[in-house]
């Protein structure tokens, strides 16, 4: 396993990111359980989940399920570099939200991190990360509450998701006025199929030193061969279901696919490993985040970090999927 530092952190972290989004909802807790085993015995030791995930009726199940792992003992969370988030309503789905119970106040904060100490089993929280942005509160409070468990010991450092390159920009702003040190790290949507980020949101990232963590990084399945999958019958389902089967119903996207695999297959090459070690050549991007369901996705996850891309391979995805180039030039001229 390769290891690089948080963003400008001193704090080492493996280039696979393990996703913990399926255990409980796609992977019961003891095939979890050897899931986080093959992960730590490969040398994976950053873990991402987050207070939703088991989602539905089950919100916190996830984090249970980790800390239940923990509690197994081995010095599990002691080699574990330990990411979470909150921004969600944890109530049942359906019902009304009961003020205060989501988004990014004060109270919620240190209502949610408290929380999922106890879920997680652990007394501190290494990557504390904003879920998504909350428009109605304003950073000067978000980092009072953040001071405050900092204080504590409860939290170590901070992160986002899913936040614009302004909002980065904003937050760090207003937490080096108060002598914080702001966000560390941000978690965004970015693959080869969907690389916006490359115009604002990583070029912030990089210049406030914060790490940037790719999330679905095959796109939804959509660049793990899902139409080679589709043909020989083997995890069509999942592979060609809810975003990836819109998708693949466009023509212009299905055949976009079609050559990304084409030209994968020219090379004798697997397309999910190419998808993450795509991502792994990117400036600025720390390691995506994988999600798998069984042990042999792992595997399959961690052969990436070893694999080196040609120059020619490189200019072929560029040409399939092209980026949006840098702002302003890609939307001003």
């Amino acid at each position: 396993m390769e290891y690089t530092q948080l963003g400008r952190t001193g704090l080492k972290v493996s280039r696979i990111v393990l996703g913990t989004m399926n255990f409980g909802p796609q992977t019961d807790e003891a095939d979890s359980h050897r899931i986080m085993d093959a992960a730590l015995d490969a040398g994976v030791n950053f873990f991402d989940t987050a207070n939703a995930y088991g989602w539905g009726a089950n919100k916190g199940r996830t984090e249970e399920i980790i800390g239940s792992w923990f509690a197994r003992g081995g010095d599990r969370r002691d080699k574990t570099v330990l990411a979470t988030k909150a921004y969600a309503n944890m109530g049942p789905d359906g019902e009304p939200v009961w003020p205060n119970h989501d988004k990014l106040s004060a109270l919620n904060i240190r209502r949610s991190v408290d929380a999922s100490l106890a879920r997680l089993g652990t007394d501190h929280i290494d990557l504390f990360q904003f879920h998504h942005v909350d428009r109605a509160t304003p950073w000067d409070e978000i980092w009072q509450a953040v001071d405050v468990l900092v204080q504590q010991g409860k939290i170590l450092y901070v992160g986002s998701s899913n936040h614009a390159g302004w909002h980065l920009a904003r937050a760090n702003e207003t937490a080096a006025r108060r002598g914080s040190l702001g966000l560390v790290s941000e978690q965004c949507l970015y693959n080869l199929a969907e690389r916006r980020a490359e115009m604002e949101v990583i070029p912030a990232a990089r210049e406030y030193g914060m790490g940037v963590i790719p999330w679905s990084p095959l796109h939804g399945g959509l660049l793990g061969g899902v139409l080679r999958k589709e043909r020989e019958g083997t995890g069509a389902a999942r592979s060609t279901s809810g975003r990836s089967a819109d998708s693949l119903a466009n023509s212009t996207i299905r055949a976009q696919i079609q050559s990304y695999e084409d030209l994968i297959d020219a090379h004798g090459l697997a397309p999910g490993e190419v998808a993450l070690a795509w991502l792994l050549s990117r400036p600025g991007v720390t390691g995506p985040i994988v999600g798998p369901r069984t042990a042999d996705q792992l595997a399959s996850a961690l052969r990436a970090v070893e694999l080196e891309l040609s120059a020619e391979l490189l200019a072929g995805l560029d040409e399939v999927f092209p980026g949006p180039g840098p702002s302003p030039e890609a939307f001003a001229w």
